[in-house]
């Protein structure tokens, strides 16, 4: 692992379109609940199985609820042979810290009028 990474220079880097993969392991409720946009969701018990998928990455960032378990994941993903290259940070003190819009993928719901009215 590289270290940790500011929740304020993370939403630079998406903003700019920066060269990062921002990867929350938390759950896909979680996730679908709301996430940093662009970011892509491994749970971090899928991870030792995915990690493959970030091979070609440059850089990556890890995201948790509070920025304790993206430590460990930064660690895992950091220390896989395909990313030995990689600049690999979590993001300190994770989505609680985060300032800027979150991305819901919830779908969005009918407004509920209730029965029909006989009156």
């Amino acid at each position: 692992m590289d270290g940790e990474v500011s929740p304020g220079d993370v939403e630079r880097l998406v903003d700019e379109d920066g060269d990062v993969r921002v990867v929350d392991i938390r759950s896909p409720r979680a996730f679908a609940g709301g996430h940093i946009p662009d970011s892509e969701n491994v749970p971090f018990a899928d991870l030792p199985d995915r990690v493959e998928e970030l091979r070609e990455a440059d850089r990556i960032v890890t995201v948790c609820p509070h920025g304790k378990a993206s430590v460990q994941a930064a660690r895992l993903v950091k220390s896989f042979e395909g990313t030995a290259d990689a600049t690999v940070e979590s993001m300190a003190g994770g989505l609680s810290e985060w300032e800027g819009d979150l991305e819901i993928d919830a779908p969005e719901r009918e407004a509920d009028e209730g029965p029909e009215s006989p009156f």
